[in-house]
């Protein structure tokens, strides 16, 4: 087991060393603090764009399905009738220059994996930049657009923001509630106090801590082709190689023993580059990856390597309540 897994399992399962790290975890907890005190209370600048501006994150390391939910936002936005874009750090993302603007037919290597699966899917206008405020800029500079949602950057206060999503797994929960490097926590526990709305994936039901949102298996799609295949595609008992580079990579394994196939895992870390050479796993089976992954394998892919789409769910409570949060940004809009 590689060190982040081992730390990973510390956090979410707890470890008496983890007690060692109290002093490391006082000065974070005050840093992180005294960082968004800065900023509530004007001592620090931030930029306030001309548009409403949502941002969808987490307080937690690891994944929390953040990237099917901008999908599930983009679509809603648009089914009524606003012009959305998006923007992102583009973690791991080497581009000419930034910020930069994501296209569809880029390399992963260029775009970062994350916002150029957003944009294959979507089609949605999205540029990136470590410079969140920077990137809103550009966007609007590019686009006439009526909403901004911001593709992680909760901790990014240098952006103004008009509405927080903080999205949480249900089943790992806040882990041991303590902040890094003695737990996953980016900032206090306390903080969801002050945020829009908490939303649990994988949570059977609405509940005091948040809404419910599921992550729905779609299609498999044939990364070398294009080819899309029903879930009935693989019978039942079928052994297949599973890859998952993405913060919680288990959750996707879950996925594929639900759907009733045999999953032989390959965890990888999140974010991980891969080659033809680091996938040709034996015996010779057919390959699942997330979606995530597969941007980054299409100019290598065998013929029996595939990805499955996804899709958030949220609760109806939650599509209500996000309704008549846009009736509240946007009060001029029909």
């Amino acid at each position: 087991m590689a060190f982040s897994d081992r730390l990973l399992d510390a956090w979410y399962r707890g470890h008496p060393a983890l007690g060692l790290l109290a002093p490391l975890e006082w000065i974070y907890r005050r840093v992180a603090r005294g960082k968004r005190e800065a900023y509530l209370s004007g001592r620090s600048a931030s930029y306030r764009p001309p548009v409403p501006l949502i941002v969808v994150g987490n307080i937690t390391v690891g994944g929390t399905g953040k990237t099917p939910m901008i999908l599930w936002l983009i679509e809603h936005c648009r089914a009524r009738g606003l012009r959305v874009g998006v923007v992102s750090r583009g973690y791991g993302a080497k581009p000419p220059r930034l910020p930069w603007r994501v296209r569809a037919d880029q390399d992963a290597a260029q775009a970062g994996d994350e916002p150029l699966l957003i944009v294959q899917r979507s089609g949605v206008p999205l540029v990136i930049d470590p410079d969140r405020s920077r990137a809103v800029r550009a966007l609007l500079e590019q686009e006439q657009l009526d909403l901004v949602l911001s593709d992680d950057g909760l901790q990014h206060y240098r952006l103004g923001r008009d509405l927080e999503l903080v999205l949480i797994d249900a089943a790992r929960g806040l882990g041991n509630r303590r902040c890094l490097p003695a737990g996953p926590l980016r900032e206090p526990p306390e903080r969801l106090e002050s945020v829009g709305a908490v939303l649990r994936n994988g949570a059977e039901a609405d509940g005091a801590e948040g809404f419910a949102f599921r992550l729905v298996p779609g299609a498999l799609v044939n990364i070398q082709t294009g080819q899309r295949a029903a879930l009935t595609h693989f019978p039942p008992g079928q052994s297949v190689h599973a890859v998952a580079g993405i913060g919680n990579p288990q959750r996707f394994f879950r996925t594929l023993e639900a759907l009733h196939w045999r999953p032989i895992p390959h965890p990888f870390a999140d974010h991980a580059v891969y080659s033809r050479e680091a996938l040709d796993f034996q015996p010779s089976l057919p390959l699942l990856m997330t979606e995530k992954d597969a941007v980054k394998c299409r100019t290598f892919a065998a013929t029996d390597w595939w990805y499955l789409t996804v899709d958030a769910q949220p609760s109806r409570a939650f599509v209500a309540w996000f309704d008549e949060q846009l009736a509240r940004l946007l009060p001029n809009r029909p």
